[in-house]
């Protein structure tokens, strides 16, 4: 057996290595790389659903743009029906409307467009409708004329409610009784007072057209003192109802002998139903 006796040479000096590791660095190291990690995927999460709704909204866009274009076409109004009118021309309705052909017949408002109808003096009542798929329906109860009234020497033709109806100035159609003592100012404003001074006329000339041919003319200045003149013969009414004044003439016109309708004025000129329970007769040339 051989033994050696030579030295081991010695290991070059160099600085000492540490080689202690410390678990808690490690555990820090590990959870900010795991940090980091977490925050790249909300990163690429958020980004992801960034470019998601991005995608949806156009797509919901396109997809609206495209379906109302198809409703646009499906609703579109092809026909305006017109019903109730007689004097007024249907394309005039039509026009107050303002509602064109092609419109969506969904974006119709009927309350609106029945507010812009019932704004024509000739229209009383307005329906409107709408009526799959393509028509619009409009039905009015248009005013009747009742009355010609007289003031400041113009013609107005007005409805049985003392509403104007149309300005005739010098014109006149004598097929209607003819309503004077009105304000003009109050008649173009509708006042409440001229309407029911305009009613009363047509009431007091309705009840005498039973009984008398020819035109009547009413001055109706006081609701309480009403004239009505027709065939020469002047009536006077007072506040009582004028239905019963004109029964209690009724009832005594077989005793007038003298009163005639001839036009011309001779005999009885004028009757006064003011008081009650009696009549006053006064005789003209």
């Amino acid at each position: 057996m051989r033994v050696s006796f030579r030295k081991r040479r010695a290991a070059p000096a160099a600085p000492r290595l540490n080689q202690w590791k410390d678990p808690s660095g490690e555990k820090a190291v590990m959870k900010i790389g795991r940090m980091r990690t977490a925050r790249r995927q909300v990163a690429v999460r958020i980004g992801v659903l960034v470019t998601g709704v991005v995608i949806l909204g156009w797509l919901i866009t396109m997809a609206v743009t495209y379906s109302s274009r198809i409703v646009r076409e499906l609703l579109e109004i092809h026909t305006i029906t017109v019903e109730g009118v007689h004097h007024l021309d249907k394309q005039k309705v039509i026009e107050l409307a303002q509602i064109q052909q092609g419109t969506p017949l969904h974006q119709v408002v009927p309350a609106i467009v029945e507010e812009q109808i019932k704004a024509h003096p000739w229209i009383k009542e307005v329906q409107v409708s709408r009526v799959p798929f393509h028509e619009l329906k409009i039905a009015v109860i248009e005013r009747k004329p009742a009355a010609i009234v007289r003031a400041a020497s113009q013609n107005f033709l007005s409805d049985e409610e003392g509403h104007i109806l149309t300005k005739l100035g010098q014109a006149d159609d004598d097929k209607f009784p003819l309503v004077t003592g009105v304000d003009l100012e109050g008649l173009l404003k509708g006042t409440d007072m001229v309407r029911r001074s305009i009613m009363s006329g047509i009431e007091l000339a309705r009840v005498i057209g039973h009984t008398f041919d020819g035109r009547l003319r009413v001055q109706a200045e006081s609701q309480t003192n009403l004239v009505a003149l027709v065939q020469g013969v002047r009536f006077r009414f007072g506040e009582e109802s004028v239905e019963e004044q004109w029964e209690r003439f009724q009832r005594v016109k077989p005793t007038l002998k003298s009163l005639n309708f001839d036009g011309a004025g001779r005999g009885i000129s004028e009757v006064d139903l003011r008081y009650d329970n009696r009549i006053i007769v006064r005789e003209g040339g």
